[in-house]
């Protein structure tokens, strides 16, 4: 072979390599294109609805003789009229269901994190796929039979002992807790049984006292599943209509029970305004939590 033959080669390599190059970069950007879209798609559909509620609450009526009992979308004229009609039901509705649920999501953190180290770590006398299958149970159970159950258990203890919990608060609280802890229980549990035991013992090793290593090497590890699942039973407890409906009353009534009793009964764009305020509050509340907790820390298991 002679000498002259590798520069040509080369040649031909490189104008392949050059020619290439365009190609994948259009596929590329082929590639960034189809995601972008995608995800375009997906966050329309989500939030449409929400878009649709926040607009018809801004919705003024053709004139001053007519009613609107109805959505209005787009709004042909904006008003502020509808926020200044909010019943004062539905904003007292509103801070009990927020009550409500940060109460079950700290009850449901006291009762699902130990249940969760019991149910990884614990010496059962009973098998553990049988634990696990009772605590997962109210997952499985349709939430208008939970209000039912709770109902006519209230109902039992109320005519034995007396003391009636329907239509109370603590009915209530009680029900949401049965629903919400499964979550804490999975969430943590699920954090635990990818737990290194040997930084637990590093630290006993070193001298830590069992309540230091819990505070300083267990805990910081698994928060990620401890706020997953407070998380998840203060929405449980927040959203519930099924449940609730059974057990609310003018005196212990939700903000979804209310605002589907007034959208039912006598609905106005009203509705619509303080379904946006709680909107804007989830929102300001997670963006707080961010600010001034940082959820991108809370979500990394920490081990300093």
């Amino acid at each position: 072979m002679s000498a002259g033959a590798f520069p040509a080669g080369s040649a031909i390599a490189s104008r392949g390599g050059s020619a290439a190059q365009p190609t994948a970069r259009r596929r590329i950007r082929a590639g960034k294109l189809v995601t972008i879209l995608y995800f375009v798609v997906v966050f329309s559909i989500l939030l449409a609805p929400l878009v649709v509620v926040v607009g018809g609450s801004f919705s003024a009526p053709p004139n001053e003789n007519v009613v609107m009992s109805y959505v209005q979308f787009p709004p042909e004229r904006l008003t502020l009229e509808w926020y200044e009609r909010i019943p004062s039901t539905q904003l007292r509705a509103l801070g009990v269901s927020f009550l409500l649920a940060l109460a079950v999501a700290v009850a449901a953190g006291l009762i699902g994190v130990p249940a969760a180290f019991g149910l990884v770590r614990g010496r059962l006398i009973v098998p553990r796929t049988a634990v696990s299958a009772i605590m997962r149970a109210p997952l499985q159970i349709p939430h208008v039979v939970t209000g039912m159950a709770f109902l006519q258990l209230y109902y039992v203890i109320g005519d034995r002992w007396g003391g009636y919990l329907q239509g109370t608060a603590a009915g209530l609280f009680l029900a949401h807790l049965f629903m919400a802890t499964p979550f804490v229980v999975g969430s943590v549990g699920a954090v635990l049984q990818r737990f290194n035991p040997r930084l637990e013992e590093a630290a006993t090793i070193l001298g830590a006292s069992q309540w230091r290593t819990f505070r300083r090497v267990t805990l910081p590890v698994i928060m990620p599943g401890v706020f997953t699942g407070l998380l998840y039973a203060f929405i449980v407890s927040f959203v519930d209509v099924p449940a609730a409906i059974f057990l609310a009353s003018p005196q212990a009534m939700t903000f979804p029970v209310e605002l589907f009793h007034a959208m039912e009964q006598d609905f106005t764009p009203s509705s619509l305004a303080s379904a946006s305020l709680a909107a804007a509050f989830a929102i300001v509340l997670v963006y707080a939590a961010q600010r001034f907790l940082g959820l991108d820390a809370l979500l990394r298991s920490r081990t300093k």
